[in-house]
């Protein structure tokens, strides 16, 4: 048994110091890109693209994330529901308060807390996923412009706050019309810069708006299901408001 548990730790061992040198393989540096009114200019064709003025008149926001995370967003009052394995969590994101359920019980003291943070968490990189080509021009960000290959350029967005990842950096890769193709990133959660993401599958909103709801990075893929957005509760299929209790 020993001998057994020994060649097995080896061979963990060995599979770990490969994985490593893998990652290291497609690592890459984060590029130096050149700021301006160009980089600026290549942002707002972006949005455009996106239908940027019809996300912002988009009141009411629902989709479903891997991990069985299922939202409903008010972005009007700033307030958004955030479902998961018998859990729910109704909370302001505006300051991040808000209450908590499990099972259907209601929470008090340190437990709705943990769930709070934990919805937050789950909020800032989920709705991040869901429309990350609309936050360009947030602040605490930059914008710069990046040689790809062959004359194309692609547009680096770095973030210095915001969310709960501050520091991470996003290069856009758009079609001619502006609408993202995919992108590259340099996040802290993930240790391989450059990591390659697709954004596909667009889906316009009833209000205009267009959403990618598949990403592709080699044999993994996030999907976004049930993506809906309206500017009543009916349009997304809700007939009683869920932040009544938050009133």
């Amino acid at each position: 048994m020993r001998k057994v548990l020994k060649w097995a730790g080896i061979v963990l061992g060995v599979l770990l110091i490969a994985g490593f040198i893998a990652a290291l393989a497609v690592h890459q540096p984060l590029p130096q890109g050149q700021a301006g009114p160009e980089a600026d200019r290549l942002a707002r064709q972006m949005l455009e693209a996106i239908h940027k003025d019809a996300w912002d008149s988009t009141h009411y926001v629902r989709w479903d994330f891997p991990g069985g995370h299922q939202y409903v967003w008010d972005k009007f009052r700033q307030l958004v529901q955030v479902e998961w394995g018998g859990k729910r969590v109704v909370l302001r994101t505006s300051n991040q308060s808000g209450k908590a359920w499990e099972g259907g019980a209601a929470l008090q003291g340190e437990a709705a807390e943990k769930l709070l943070k934990k919805a937050w968490s789950f909020f800032c990189n989920d709705s991040f996923w869901l429309n990350a080509p609309a936050k360009a021009f947030d602040p605490g960000t930059a914008r710069s412009l990046v040689e790809l290959d062959g004359e194309k350029k692609g547009l680096l967005v770095s973030y210095s706050g915001g969310g709960v990842t501050p520091g991470d950096a996003y290069l856009w890769e758009v079609d001619e019309e502006g609408l993202p193709a995919r992108w590259k990133m340099w996040v802290s959660i993930i240790p391989v810069g450059g990591l390659e993401t697709s954004w596909e599958e667009w889906v316009t909103l009833e209000t205009g708006a267009r959403i990618a709801t598949r990403h592709k990075a080699g044999f993994f893929t996030v999907a976004l299901e049930n993506v809906r957005g309206g500017n009543s509760l009916a349009a997304i299929g809700l007939s009683q408001d869920p932040f009544r209790s938050l009133d």
